[in-house]
Formats: C-alpha cells, structure tokens, sequence
C-alpha cells in the first residue's frame, strides 16, 4: 500500500470511529446557527421580569435567576427571587420556582456561583439592607434555607456607612485556589425618603476561602471620586495569569466602562482606567472567560453599544472580544439592534457561549421587561 492510499485508509477509519475534527476545539466552518428562547416574560401577577443571572452547571443544566416584580417595575415593587432551570442548552424551561420573596420591597440582585464541586452558591439582598446566602447541591432543584450574612457587609461600616447593600448582580467566580468571589456595591445614601437612594456609591469584594460556609469582605475596589463618579454594579473576571479583572459600571461623564485589577481579587485594586472602546451608556454590564475559535484565551463583554443612537439609550446589545486580557476590543457581535438592558453571559461546552438578557417582547412601545437566552457561538471570535 502506497502512502497516499495509507492516508486514505487512516481518514476512512477515523470517519467510521468518530474522529478527527470534531475533537479539536475549533468549531466546523457551518457552525450551527445562533438561537434565541425567551425565558422570562411578564403576565399574571408578574409585571416586569428584571436583573438576569446566569450560569451552566457542571452537569451541563443552564440556571436562570430574576427579579419578578410584582405589580409594576420600580425597583422597590414586591418581588419574588425567580428561577428557571434547562436541561436542554437552553430550548425549554422548568416552571419559575420562587426562591424568596419580600412584600413592600425588593428581594433579588441574584449572585450565582458554580463550584468545582458542582454545588450552585446564590448571593442576594432584600429591600436593599439584608444580605442572603443558600445553594443547591442538586442543579438548582432544591436549596438550604436562607442564611443571613448581613454582618459580612457590616465590615465595611467603619470604613463606609453604608446605607443601601447588593451584590452584583450577575455571576460570581470561583478563582483556581478555590475562592467563591463576588462584587458588591454599597450606597451611604443622602437622601433616605421615601426610599434609600443608590448614591453616592463604592463597589468591593465579598468572598468565601471554604465553599461558602463563612464569607469574608475584600477591600474596597473603586469609591466614588473624581477619577470614577459612583461605581456600582460590576463583575469579575479571571485572568490566564490568575489576576482578577474587575468591569465596572459607573455613571462618569466619559461614557466608558472602567476596569480595575487585582492579584487575588480581594485586596491591592489598581486604580481604576477606562476602556476607550467599551461604550457605556451606565448599565450594568457582563464578562466573561472563553476560548476564541483556535482555542486561545478570551474575554467578552456584553452590553448596550449605543454610541451611535441618540440620546444614548439602552439599545443595540453587543459582545466584543479582547485576547489580551482586556486592553483592546478588537472584534465585536451585534446580539440584538433593539431595545436591550443588563445582562449576563456563561460559557458552556462546545464553544456555545449563552447570553440571557433584558429586553421588552410584548409592547415594544415601552419597558414591560422580559428575559431572553441568547445563544451563540465562538467561531466569531478570531484574531
């Protein structure tokens, strides 16, 4: 047997067995198409469906949080923490299973965070003053019982006196020596009536070195200041090197997110800079590690890109890509031209990248919230 008729034989029986590309990380060249699956939708008691959180468990379950505000949209309506689980990437829902739920005020800003242990650990606060903790060691079917870690927020008092606490929202992480880490926004409020306003603020870090079982406070990442005006909801991400990158939303006249970095997500925050190429129309915003289509390491971020629409509203949702580690943003994806709000990502296996944000799918006249899964693929992301 000549040798092109050796390499003939060898790629008929890789053929037969199941091999060869489909084992590399880089995806087909007819990727499979994108889809798009509502998750969330007003109706029934529910008005607005608020504040996406998302995350792909070990076993491959997409879980997603909201705030399922009751009767109107404020941020202070009677809500329930909602959860829906798919066990199919997304394609149909459980029913919403209520969590939690507060009367005369809020009750969400959920957290989640995925173990490498495949426990789901879940940060939340309510009515902006307590802070929570539970998590599921079954994919999300059943959780603990609400404990309180308010006094972990409580740290931060001689330093800040806060009088307005969240976490997040949007995902947590856990770093590779094990730590669970989440942001957290604090607002030593002036004005206290009718309700407790959301500034001035300052974003830090909470985190847990034993798979939650206690929880510690970081040092604070960003005040308010002349270099960043009220920093707030943000979201970290680690690095290839192990650093902690932190994106945060801030309402400075500059328009742009702002980043900060850490060695150990907890302490020595550099000062914060901003990204000239990430837009920000002060939304919150997500982030996250993934593999671009030749398999190197990557960030996306994804939120409203409204630079070119007047008046800057909450429109035109995109992802950029940055393959080192956050200072550029070289190639970008419109995920959806229209009315689009906060967000979050997850990665999942096979390249897909899940993204589960806000929009309006019943009158496009004005906001009653809805949540929607988008899901995508890496092959977009190339040098």
């Amino acid at each position: 047997m000549n040798g092109r008729m050796k390499i003939a034989a060898a790629i008929a029986v890789m053929a037969v067995l199941g091999l060869g590309a489909c084992h590399s990380s880089r995806p087909a060249a007819s990727a499979p198409a994108e889809e798009t699956h509502v998750v969330f939708e007003p109706g029934g008691m529910y008005a607005s469906m608020r504040i996406p959180a998302l995350v792909v468990t070990r076993r491959n379950t997409l879980l997603a949080f909201c705030e399922a505000r009751i009767g109107n949209a404020s941020d202070w309506a009677d809500m329930h923490l909602a959860l829906r689980r798919s066990t199919d990437e997304g394609r149909t829902w459980s029913d919403i299973h209520v969590l939690d739920s507060f009367k005369q005020g809020p009750v969400g800003n959920p957290v989640p965070i995925v173990d490498d242990k495949g426990t789901v650990h879940l940060l939340y606060q309510k009515d902006y003053k307590d802070a929570f903790y539970i998590s599921s060691e079954d994919d999300g079917k059943t959780w603990s019982q609400p404990r309180d870690i308010t006094a972990v927020y409580d740290r931060f008092k001689p330093e800040y006196n806060w009088k307005v606490l969240a976490p997040g929202p949007g995902h947590g992480i856990q770093l590779k020596n094990g730590r669970l880490l989440s942001a957290v926004w604090l607002a030593d409020s002036r004005k206290l009536t009718p309700r407790r306003s959301h500034a001035p603020s300052c974003m830090a870090t909470i985190y847990s070195d034993d798979y939650g079982k206690t929880w510690q406070r970081g040092a604070i990442v960003a005040d308010s200041s002349a270099v960043i005006s009220n920093p707030n909801e943000s979201q970290p991400v680690q690095l290839p090197d192990g650093k902690v990158l932190m994106s945060i939303r801030n309402v400075s006249k500059v328009k742009r997110r702002a980043f900060s970095v850490s060695a150990d997500g907890i302490s020595n925050w550099s000062t914060p800079r901003y990204a000239e190429a990430l837009f920000d129309p002060t939304c919150m915003a997500s982030i996250a590690a993934v593999k671009s289509a030749d398999g190197k390491p990557a960030l996306v971020f994804v939120n409203p890109d409204s630079r070119n629409i007047e008046k800057h509203p909450r429109k035109n949702l995109t992802a950029k890509a940055s393959f080192d580690n956050g200072q550029t943003w070289t190639v970008s994806k419109v995920l959806n031209p229209g009315a689009s709000g906060y967000s979050d990502l997850a990665a999942g296996p096979g390249n897909i990248i899940y993204c589960l944000y806000e929009t309006n799918t019943k009158d496009n006249t004005g906001w009653n919230y809805s949540l929607v899964l988008k899901k995508f693929y890496t092959n977009w992301i190339t040098r």
